[in-house]
């Protein structure tokens, strides 16, 4: 199956160091920018507990982090303009 990721996913896959293939399912690009987002918030949440982020600023470093991934936030069905069958 071949897909067409829209302009602005491709973009935004592109912040986080990916450009994905014609061929590759849109369910895999969001798997991953969900893993990187996951290790992100885990990674902060480390240096919460090593003392390298103040509690008070915890919540607002979360917030900058989730606003780097609004492509999470959008359905599945709106990543491609169309996938056709090759065969």
């Amino acid at each position: 199956m071949k897909y067409s990721y829209r302009k602005e996913v491709l973009q935004e896959l592109a912040r986080h160091g990916v450009t994905p293939h014609s061929e590759t399912p849109p369910e895999l690009m969001r798997e991953f920018i969900n893993d990187l987002y996951v290790y992100e918030i885990r990674a902060m949440k480390k240096r919460l507990q090593e003392g390298a982020i103040a509690m008070s600023d915890y919540a607002a470093r979360i917030e900058e982090l989730r606003d780097r991934y609004p492509i999470l936030s959008l359905p599945l069905g709106y990543w491609t303009t169309q996938s056709t069958d090759q065969g």
